[in-house]
Parts: C-alpha cells; structure tokens; sequence
C-alpha cells in the first residue's frame, strides 16, 4: 500500500470461538472510531476457523461502520501463527495486535491517535488493567502521564511484562516491511521480537501511563509458565544482543520481572498445585542462579513448603508491585473483589 494513503494506525485481532467476546470487543471499537477521521483506522480480524457465530459478529460490527477486513482460515493454524498473520496483514503505519477478550476504555482510541500523530516512535505501550465482571465499575483511575524513552533498556524495565502482552504494544510497521512474522511462530511470544526490534530500530518510545485497555481476568492459559517466560524469552532477549539489545537493557527488564511479576505467577502455580516444581526452579537457576533477587527473593516461593511459599509469595508480590508501581491497580482490583463478596446474592 502507498505509504501516504495508509492508515496510521491497524487494529488486528487474532480470535478462536470467543464470539462473545469478541462482540464485546467490536462494540467498543465502533464507538471509538466514530470520533476518528476516516482513513486513519484499519481494522483487520483473523478468525482461526471459528466454529461458533464470529462471522455474525464481524457482519455486523462492519454493518455499523466499523472498517473491518475480515480474514477467515480455511483451518486452524494455531495461536502463533494467527497472531503472526495479524501482523503481516497489517497495512497501517503502526500495528497493534488485539486480544479479542479486550477493550478499550472509552474516550482512549483518540487519545491514542493523537499521541501516533506527534512523533515517530518504536513502541507505543498502553497501559492495561484487568476486569472480572464490569470493566468500568473496575477502572482504577490515576493519571495520565506519558514517559518517553531514548533508552531501550529504560523502556523495557519500565513496561516490564507488558512486552509479552499483544494489546499492550502498538508497534511500528513501516520499519518492519520485510519481516514475515511466521519466522517466530514455535516461541509463543511472537509479539516480543516485533517489539524489540521495532524499539531498537526506531531509538524513540513511549509508554502511555493511562489505564487504556480493560482485559478480562484469567481468560488464557495453554502453556508452561517458566517455559515461556523464563526460558523462551530469555533466549529471544539474548538473540537480539548482536542487533543492539545490551547485557544491561535485558538485566534492567530481567530485574522488574523478579521483583513481582515471576513471584505473582509462581503463586499462581503453588495456588494451583501445578507444574514440575523442580523444573520449574531448574529453568529459574539456569537463568537467574546468579543473581541474589532469585535466590533470596523468588526462589523460597519455589524451594519452601508451600504455606510459606504462599505467604513470602504474597508478601514479595505485594512489595514487589509496590516498588514497581502497580499497587493502585491491586488495591482496586482487591476493593472491588470484596465489595462484590460483600454483596448479597440475587
């Protein structure tokens, strides 16, 4: 596509069977995109073969205006390549790959727009916070302060897991016109190398510190925790070294991941009694043995008997969110979840 006759920006949502949720989706962005001059907007949605009513769905988002392409697999290629298909698509400036389970809160889609519009960057990330039940009554509120960055490791110890989450991270495409996204399906991150590389390519992001997008709470799952986010994306953090990615950017992400990130969802796994705890410590020391944050910080919520587990687990995330500064957002979430308890059933 002509560069100057592109969108600035395509919304790709990649989606399974998840029609309800995906309406949901759909609904919020014909809202949102009824405020944007026509042009800026593309909004493509990969449908994996769905055997439920997505296509009634996507009919009728676009019969409300909303300029969906629709892409329909004849099978199911699965979730790496659906979401690389998202983003090989895309004829937008910057691309943003959607889970279809989220939701921009209302009056955000402009503002970020406006925010594309005034520089070039790498990244842009958007700030997100999750919902259970209703994603306005669950909004947490706060500022909205933009922080950019010239420095990638800055960036990345900033947004933290937030280079894993696919609604999260609005990426330039036009500096990645000759990458085929499918190089990286197998990894379940395919997201992270668009992003690191966009960000080293560019040298100029932002992280957009409103909480933009509503995600619905324990709505994925699939795969080995340690395995994905401990060994696979340690491996493609380090594969981006000869491209630039410096020994000290990856500490810097590394650092924020074990101060409450790797505790929360090692608390998770404890809660769940799932997993192999002793591969799970294996991939932890073979990454981090090193480093006294894993051995006197995460590994007792691994090595310990599990009532302590939990409990120095709970604490380390507490503090850890704390000093990373997610603590409003836990403190909401927690007030809702027991003003909900609180009241009685109908």
């Amino acid at each position: 596509m002509n560069v100057e006759t592109a969108p600035l920006l395509t919304i790709a949502i990649p989606t399974f069977s998840r029609a309800g949720y995906l309406e949901l989706n759909l609904r919020s962005l014909v809202k949102e995109s009824r405020s944007l001059p026509q042009g800026v907007l593309e909004v493509i949605v990969s449908d994996n073969h769905s055997t439920d009513a997505t296509p009634a769905v996507v009919a009728n988002a676009i019969a409300q205006g909303l300029p969906i392409r629709y892409i329909r697999n004849t099978v199911d290629v699965g979730s790496d390549a659906n979401i690389a298909q998202c983003f090989n698509e895309a004829q937008g400036h910057y691309v943003q790959i959607m889970g279809d389970d989220d939701l921009y809160v209302a009056g955000t889609l402009s503002y970020l727009i406006d925010h594309l519009r005034k520089a070039e960057y790498g990244v842009v990330c958007l700030r997100p916070y999750g919902y259970e039940v209703d994603p306005v009554a669950e909004h947490p509120g706060g500022g909205s302060r933009v922080e950019l960055f010239d420095d990638i490791g800055d960036f990345l110890a900033e947004i933290g897991s937030y280079i894993t989450f696919i609604s999260s991270c609005v990426i330039n495409r036009r500096v990645q016109q000759e990458i085929d996204a499918r190089q990286f399906c197998g990894s379940n991150l395919v997201q992270v190398h668009l992003v690191v590389n966009a960000a080293l390519q560019v040298g100029h992001n932002a992280y957009l510190k409103r909480y933009i997008l509503a995600c619905k709470r324990a709505n994925s799952g699939g795969y080995d925790f340690s395995e994905v986010f401990v060994e696979r994306l340690g491996r493609i953090l380090d594969s981006y070294r000869a491209a630039g990615l410096s020994a000290h950017a990856i500490d810097q992400f590394e650092t924020r991941m074990l101060k409450s990130y790797h505790p929360f969802n090692l608390v998770r796994q404890r809660l769940a009694r799932q997993g192999d705890l002793r591969e799970t410590y294996r991939r932890f020391s073979a990454r981090f043995g090193k480093r006294p944050l894993f051995r006197f910080w995460v590994a007792p919520i691994i090595r310990w008997p599990r009532p302590f587990a939990l409990a120095w687990g709970m604490m380390a995330t507490l503090v850890g969110r704390v000093a990373n500064g997610d603590f409003r957002r836990g403190m909401h979430f927690m007030l809702n979840k027991l003003r909900r308890c609180s009241q009685p059933a109908s």
